[in-house]
């Protein structure tokens, strides 16, 4: 991260210019204290080093009258020392300065990026579930912008996703969700580890625009119904989903081999599903979409039901919701040719 590289930069400066800092200090304390010896304190020494650095210019408290090297040993002592209190000061300024211009251009540049979105999603906890949540967005080309309350979560999910749009806030907050384009959002993920949070999140967002569509994470199963009245459109619970995993892998296992290969294809491929617009008149399914090795018609949804594998001659009409088996690339390809 960029901002993360310049303080990283000033703070090396800032350790160097203060161990030199301490070695000016120290050299010319033993010096002059060895030069005004016998007559010579430390504290004298050290005080005569402290004047000398900060440039104060008052008298000689070491006498270097009888001491010509000792008035060029000052001489030497005022460059060094007065040249690091100048590279420390300026490396100070330029930390307060970068951290703060940056932090704030960088803020308004991506609220001015956010609300250039339209049919974006929002994430709502970038932790251990939110963190995948975000990760199959970007690997299937849909927008979406971050909300993160906490500051180290979201700077360390950053230095993997430097460019990705977020917002360090609370989620549940009206104004934060307004920031991160709720008006325009097709849907939200409330995916934080905390039930109740995410119940206050769904609840937000469906006070502020309730056509978004809202996927709440819950532990607790027996939340369901809370969630439901909170405006939660569909609830996901890690630990249910993780034991329906584990016991397809015992009793489905090439079903499920099946799946995670083409989770991990080069292609991204996915079972992705695309919304038949209401232009768009009574058609065929060959002549809408004819066959192609970029997807896979699996099945249609429309009027509440399901028809698997549809034949070629199967009308199509507007509002049929289309499953397919494609990659990030065929999905727009089809979404641009139901358009045209």
């Amino acid at each position: 991260m960029k901002i993360r590289a310049i303080r990283n930069r000033h703070f090396i400066g800032l350790f160097y210019g203060s161990v030199l800092l301490l070695a000016v200090t120290v050299v010319g304390t033993v010096g002059y204290w060895y030069i005004g010896s016998p007559n010579a304190t430390w504290i004298d020494s050290f005080y005569m080093t402290f004047i000398t650095i900060a440039a104060i210019g008052f008298g000689e408290i070491v006498d270097l009258s009888a001491h010509p090297m000792g008035r060029l040993f000052t001489v030497f002592i005022a460059i060094v020392g007065i040249g690091t209190m100048s590279y420390l000061f300026s490396n100070f300024v330029a930390f307060l300065i970068d951290s703060d211009l940056n932090a704030n251009l960088r803020r308004k540049r991506m609220e001015k990026d956010i609300a250039k979105l339209s049919g974006h999603y929002i994430v709502c906890g970038i932790g251990r579930v939110g963190s995948n949540v975000a990760t199959e967005l970007f690997k299937t080309q849909r927008e979406l912008v971050v909300i993160e309350n906490s500051r180290e979560v979201l700077d360390t999910w950053l230095e993997y996703h430097p460019d990705a749009l977020h917002l360090h806030d609370d989620a549940a907050d009206d104004a934060a969700l307004h920031r991160a384009g709720i008006a325009r959002a097709a849907g939200v993920f409330a995916v934080t580890g905390n039930d109740s949070h995410n119940l206050m999140i769904s609840l937000s967002v469906k006070m502020l625009n309730p056509k978004t569509r809202v996927v709440v994470r819950l532990h607790d199963i027996r939340n369901s119904s809370k969630a439901r009245r909170a405006g939660a459109d569909e609830i996901v619970s890690p630990d249910f989903a993780g034991g329906m995993r584990i016991a397809s892998v015992m009793v489905r296992p090439h079903a499920v081999n099946f799946m995670d290969q083409m989770l991990h294809s080069d292609d991204n491929l996915r079972v992705e599903e695309v919304l038949v617009p209401d232009t768009l008149t009574d058609t065929p399914l060959s002549a809408l979409l004819p066959k192609s090795p970029d997807y896979l018609v699996m099945a249609t949804h429309e009027n509440g039901e399901w028809i698997f594998n549809p034949p070629d001659d199967h009308r199509i009409t507007a509002g049929t919701a289309l499953v397919l088996m494609t990659s990030p690339g065929g999905r727009e390809a089809v979404e641009k040719r139901l358009r045209a």
